[in-house]
């Protein structure tokens, strides 16, 4: 190749041609590069009393059931991020009192835990229902595109059996007609389990709360696994 050549050559290569030629290989990449992208994050808010805020517990950031949730999302390395809106002490009424300020956040999977401390008051079943109805309602209000999930609650017949009788039967009453999802019993196989609840005989140790989120997420998987 004689100079000349060499020099054509040489000018050709880094001319400004190139840039726009870059640019086109890029937008024609550019779809399969957004498309390896991960799906951004969804939100699934629990909202409950002590069961869900993980009272006594050594270290509830990892060791209450919707942090061992949280685990289980990230083990299948699945788009969602869990937030705990549990609030020792908390009853249906003061729940629909602050309904309003967690449902600000986006909210994708709503988890209604709430009706224990009614029940251990003594509420009339027909009060806690009304509330537990009305937050949904709120839910469905701000977050129409949001799924609901009720957690149901037992108690022991010291109000009697027809007291005990009627507070079991709210929550699959709320869930059918919302067409929620439920989870029959939240302690179920840790109620009246002395070596996996704490002292008070009524609160989930570590590997109490391990099996509530076991059983929790045998009913919320297929929810969180399906499209997003």
């Amino acid at each position: 190749m004689d100079s000349h050549t060499d020099t054509w050559a040489g000018n050709w290569a880094r001319g400004p041609w190139r840039l726009p030629l870059v640019a086109a290989l890029l937008s024609l990449a550019a779809p399969s590069m957004a498309g390896a992208q991960p799906p951004a994050p969804r939100t699934i808010v629990f909202f409950g009393d002590s069961l869900t805020a993980g009272y006594g517990l050594p270290d509830p950031g990892t060791q209450s059931y919707p942090a061992r949730i949280q685990a289980l999302v990230d083990a299948e390395h699945l788009p969602w991020r869990v937030v705990n809106a549990g609030l020792s002490g908390e009853t249906s009424a003061g729940g629909l009192r602050r309904v309003d300020w967690v449902l600000n956040q986006g909210v994708d999977v709503f988890f209604l835990e709430l009706g224990a401390n009614d029940g251990l008051r003594g509420t009339p079943t027909s009060a806690t229902g009304a509330n537990l109805q009305a937050i949904v309602d709120r839910v469905r209000l701000k977050r129409p595109g949001a799924r609901i999930v009720v957690a149901g609650m037992r108690m022991p017949p010291n109000m009697g059996q027809e007291y005990a009788d009627a507070f079991r039967a709210l929550f699959p009453a709320l869930a059918l007609r919302n067409q929620a999802t439920l989870v029959p019993f939240l302690l179920d196989g840790v109620a009246e389990k002395t070596g996996l609840n704490q002292n008070d005989g009524i609160h989930p140790n570590p590997a109490g709360a391990e099996i509530v989120a076991q059983g929790v997420w045998k009913v919320l998987a297929p929810l969180l696994r399906g499209p997003n």
